[in-house]
């Protein structure tokens, strides 16, 4: 007689040793994440969100600060060109009405816008010297009474590190230091 397999099979026609075998690989898949993501997949999710990238917001916050920037230096140039028109058409008007002396009092103008520029430029120099030593008197203050602050922790650390020939700490400091950590606490 041939050798056959035994086979088994369950009421409705089907082999039960290959619904067996069939279960086991499909816990095995779940088990290895078989049933997830391809990897195209996988590769295109993470680069399709751009809601949030660093740079970028970086790169447009610059592009508008910039933006504003000229926009006032473009304002001020036309109010300032405004300014300038304003006073070369007074001078125009003036050199009208008085034609003898034209090119002395047109020099004496100029002296006199020069001078005034002159004037505005040391004032706004000098102001800034001032503002300049306030700052290096305040900084010069805050260094030395950090200084000070410095040598008093130091002297303080030297007394609570002190000990006797035994090695045992030194009490008298640190009594004193709670003593005036009390009464500095109590006013």
């Amino acid at each position: 007689m041939k050798n056959r397999k035994s086979e088994e099979y369950n009421g409705n026609g089907e082999n039960v040793s290959s619904s067996i075998s069939n279960s086991i690989n499909k816990k095995k898949k779940k088990r290895l994440g078989g049933g997830g993501l391809s990897l195209e997949a996988f590769a295109n999710a993470k680069s399709k969100s751009i809601d949030y990238n660093p740079a970028l917001i970086k790169k447009q916050r610059e592009f508008y600060n910039n933006a504003k920037y000229v926009k006032r230096y473009k304002k001020l140039m036309k109010q300032q060109n405004g300014t300038d028109n304003q006073l070369s058409a007074a001078t125009n008007l003036l050199e009208g009405h008085n034609e003898t002396g034209d090119g002395i009092k047109t020099i004496k103008k100029q002296k006199n816008k020069s001078q005034g520029l002159e004037e505005l430029y040391k004032k706004k120099h000098e102001e800034e010297e001032k503002a300049r030593m306030e700052r290096e008197a305040i900084i010069q203050a805050k260094k030395e009474e950090r200084e000070r602050v410095q040598a008093r922790r130091k002297t303080l650390r030297e007394k609570m590190f002190k000990k006797t020939r035994s090695g045992q700490p030194v009490m008298k400091y640190r009594i004193e230091y709670l003593l005036e950590s009390i009464q500095a606490s109590n006013s």
